[in-house]
């Protein structure tokens, strides 16, 4: 549904950088329906600038957006549901009456915006501080007020920079948990996050972003399986010198040797563990998200 295209942007340099920065070098993705799409990389990598040239909010200066097959547009726009990283509520307005405020300026009717805050009040756990202030909001309350404002004219988009930064376990998982369900619905969700466990544990796909580019994309099973992966013996109470001459590395834990290869035959590597003692794992282990990330931008 949503596709991005070679993405180019170049910042104006500041003095002592008359050069500027390149902040996207060809950025380019796809995100189907009901997909949950991780965008992942270091501060400064080109995420936000990416997805604030999605709200257009910036403009490129090369490469395309396009939503449902054709270049992505004002109206289209107004039916995404966008939250910034510099969140954008205001401090004084009660949280109940904000995010029906921002229902309005969606276009919803007065009596569909009060509903619809009403349901999201309900469903992330904020009924209680309906009337309270924004500002006397925990950062996890204010975080759920910024994602009830994305939510609450129900877009056919989602587009969360860092949603999850700052937040208690009892936050993410309230905050997954309703991503989740809007992509059972159908609708799309990109987010951005350093936090690559919860990346993988939600997401369908990932992006690895560096320095305006993308390193690699893919659905995270693809990319585990194409990283490889290492065979992982574990052998408790061994006779001593059971992997000498074997490729890799062994590590002794109490009563325990852990042996981690990517080389040889791993049946006479068997052989020798059961001859050793008693084999407590064998198996081929893929890497974590976070081991590919940290291969991609090396």
């Amino acid at each position: 549904m949503l596709e991005i295209s070679g993405l180019r942007k170049r910042f104006a340099g500041a003095p002592g950088m008359p050069e500027g920065k390149q902040a996207l070098d060809g950025i380019g993705f796809a995100v189907r329906p009901g997909e949950m799409f991780g965008f992942v990389g270091a501060n400064g990598a080109g995420k936000s600038t990416t997805m604030r040239i999605v709200m257009g909010v910036l403009k490129p200066d090369t490469g395309t957006v396009t939503w449902r097959g054709a270049p992505v547009t004002y109206a289209d726009r107004q039916r995404f549901g966008y939250m910034p990283e510099e969140r954008g509520l205001y401090q004084k307005m009660r949280a109940g009456e904000q995010i029906e405020y921002f229902g309005r300026l969606r276009g919803l009717s007065r009596d569909r915006a009060r509903k619809s805050s009403e349901e999201l009040l309900e469903r992330l756990g904020l009924t209680e501080r309906r009337d309270s202030s924004v500002e006397s909001l925990s950062l996890g309350n204010q975080q759920r007020v910024q994602l009830a404002v994305a939510l609450v004219h129900d877009p056919e988009l989602l587009i969360l920079d860092e949603p999850f930064s700052g937040l208690d376990p009892i936050a993410v998982e309230a905050l997954a948990t309703v991503l989740q369900e809007r992509c059972r619905g159908g609708v799309p969700v990109i987010f951005s996050s350093h936090q690559l466990e919860l990346v993988e544990r939600l997401c369908d796909s990932v992006g690895i972003v560096s320095a305006g580019r993308m390193m690699a994309s893919g659905t995270v099973s693809d990319l585990r399986a194409a990283a490889g992966g290492s065979l992982r013996v574990v052998v408790r109470d061994p006779a001593p010198g059971w992997a000498d001459g074997l490729q890799g590395e062994v590590s002794v834990q109490g009563n325990r040797h852990v042996l981690v290869t990517e080389h040889g035959d791993d049946q006479e590597i068997l052989r020798r563990a059961v001859k050793a003692g008693h084999v407590e794992h064998f198996g081929v282990e893929q890497p974590t998200l976070t081991e590919i990330f940290k291969e991609a931008v090396a």
